[in-house]
């Protein structure tokens, strides 16, 4: 069960971070709606790590449907547009 509490309970903000811990963030409300989420440092990284992944995977998707439309680009164009030589 979720932890939540209106953002008023701040004001003891050690008593609030007490009751954070990984996979048990506390939900602040505003006006009696979900406003703000504390998460344990360790949980938020994984938050950014997993964000990150998924940027990536929708790129190299976009990256691969352009392909099947519009031909993909040989070795050869691809030294070719990036001026790389082998010799």
């Amino acid at each position: 069960m979720p932890t939540i509490k209106p953002v008023s309970d701040l004001r003891n903000y050690g008593e609030v971070l007490r009751d954070v811990a990984i996979g048990r963030p506390v939900f602040l409300t505003r006006n009696g709606h979900g406003r703000y989420a504390i998460l344990d440092m360790e949980e938020y990284q994984e938050y950014e790590r997993m964000k990150a992944m998924r940027q990536l995977m929708e790129e190299l998707e976009k990256g691969r449907r352009n392909g099947e439309e519009q031909g993909y680009f040989t070795l050869a164009e691809v030294e070719k547009e990036l001026g790389i030589t082998y010799e």
